[in-house]
């Protein structure tokens, strides 16, 4: 089992400048804060990143960046998917994936290939990637959800680790868990559901908002994984509101306020995002105040 994916991983945003420009600065703070709050790994360019609005160029940077920042502390994740599998093949084999521990690559999106399309455009990613992939399933962004079954499917492969399941269907993650082989890591895409899934026998959680609160959320799974569920659910209900904050008016526009209430880095995203509204400042500024 790649035990370095059991617990919290975060998948982290790009800190803005005023100016659109990527704020690498923030970007120093952030990993220091993940690091520093005992997280697991770092997720790098995946969905809450707004790797889409990035340039060749600036994910280049970024990913050199945080490499360097991050000093081999935490072991890293590279996110690489796309709806083009010809474009995700060549990605791959282009990039110097030697300082990452695991690809994430995520279910095609806006083309909605059928299950068999989904397992084959794994397969042949499967075929090419010279270090471990992460599946990552999340239907409310890509359009389609992969299936418990196709999930299993694809965790008889040589390089397929595990998944990221973001479904928002219980029943699914359950079903994954129940009939995974031995070693295949269920790890979570839904913060507020990491928790009931790792007391299923889940491995843990990509999260969004464990970077605004990296030792209460990293503390939280790890008593999950070792049976303390109480003193685990305890930590859940205290950082609930939030967890809705979070998501309230989108993903990163979300945590990038909490970032910046608690001083790590400025909340810029780049359109089609907005900032959040004064109403949600206002209940994000709150809560961290109270807290």
């Amino acid at each position: 089992m790649s035990s370095f994916l059991r617990g919290t991983g975060v998948a982290l945003a790009t800190p803005f400048k005023k100016d659109g420009s990527i704020d690498y600065d923030g970007v120093s703070s952030l990993v220091d804060f993940c690091v520093e709050g005992n997280i697991e790994y770092l997720v790098v360019l995946g969905t809450t990143a707004e790797s889409v609005t990035l340039s060749k160029e600036e994910k280049e940077e970024l990913v050199a960046h945080i490499i360097k920042v991050n000093n081999k502390r935490l072991p890293l994740v590279l996110g690489i998917g796309g709806n083009n599998t010809h474009s995700v093949i060549n990605e791959i084999k282009n990039t110097d994936l030697s300082d990452f521990a695991a690809i994430l690559s995520v279910v095609p999106m806006y083309n909605k290939p059928t299950q068999d399309g989904i397992f084959e455009h794994y397969k042949a990613i499967n075929e090419v990637a010279p270090i471990p992939i992460l599946l990552y399933n999340v239907p409310s962004r890509t359009g389609t959800n992969m299936t418990a079954e196709t999930t299993l499917r694809l965790a008889e492969m040589d390089k397929v680790i595990g998944i990221k399941e973001a479904v928002g269907d219980f029943t699914q993650v359950l079903k994954i868990i129940k009939d995974r082989p031995e070693g295949f890591l269920v790890i979570s895409g839904d913060d507020a559901l990491a928790l009931p899934a790792v007391a299923a026998g889940g491995d843990g959680v990509i999260s969004v908002v464990g970077q605004g609160f990296p030792k209460e959320f990293s503390e939280m799974i790890r008593l999950g994984l070792s049976g303390d569920t109480a003193k685990a659910f305890d930590i859940l209900y205290q950082l609930l509101p939030v967890l809705d904050y979070a998501f309230e008016e989108g993903n990163p526009a979300g945590i990038k306020h909490i970032l910046e209430v608690k001083g790590i880095c400025e909340d810029h995203v780049r359109l089609p995002l907005v900032a959040v509204s004064s109403k949600l400042s206002d209940k994000i500024k709150k809560f961290i105040a109270n807290k």
